[in-house]
C-alpha cells in the first residue's frame, strides 16, 4: 500500500509539511537528501529532485501512522507560507 492508499484509506484530511530539499553532498553523481523540520524523525534521499519529494511523503505518511499506532502528538500542517530562509553569518 502506498502513502496516497494510506491517506485515502485513512479518509484522513489533507495535511502540509514544509520539506528541506538539498543536494546530497554524499550520493555519488548527484541525488537530493530531504527532512522535515515538523518530523525531526524523518531523514531520506533520492537520485532526483522529484524522487527525494516522493519518498518524503512516503516517509511523512509512516512516520505518521507510528505516531498514531504510539499515541504520540501528530504535529499540526505547518501553515501556509512556510519557507526557508538562509541567513548569512561572519566567520570568525
Amino acid at each position: 500500500m502506498n502513502s496516497q492508499e494510506i491517506l485515502e484509506d485513512r479518509c484522513m484530511t489533507e495535511l502540509r509539511y514544509a520539506v528541506v530539499l538539498e543536494p546530497s553532498p554524499i550520493t555519488e553523481g548527484g541525488g537530493y537528501s530531504v527532512t522535515v523540520p515538523a518530523l525531526p524523525e524523518i531523514a531520506t534521499e533520492g537520485a532526483s529532485a522529484d524522487e527525494a519529494l516522493e519518498m518524503a511523503r512516503d516517509a511523512i505518511t509512516l512516520s505518521l501512522q507510528a505516531r498514531r499506532d504510539l499515541g504520540l502528538e501528530i504535529p499540526p500542517s505547518d501553515a501556509e507560507g512556510a519557507r526557508l530562509e538562509i541567513v548569512k553569518i561572519a566567520s570568525a
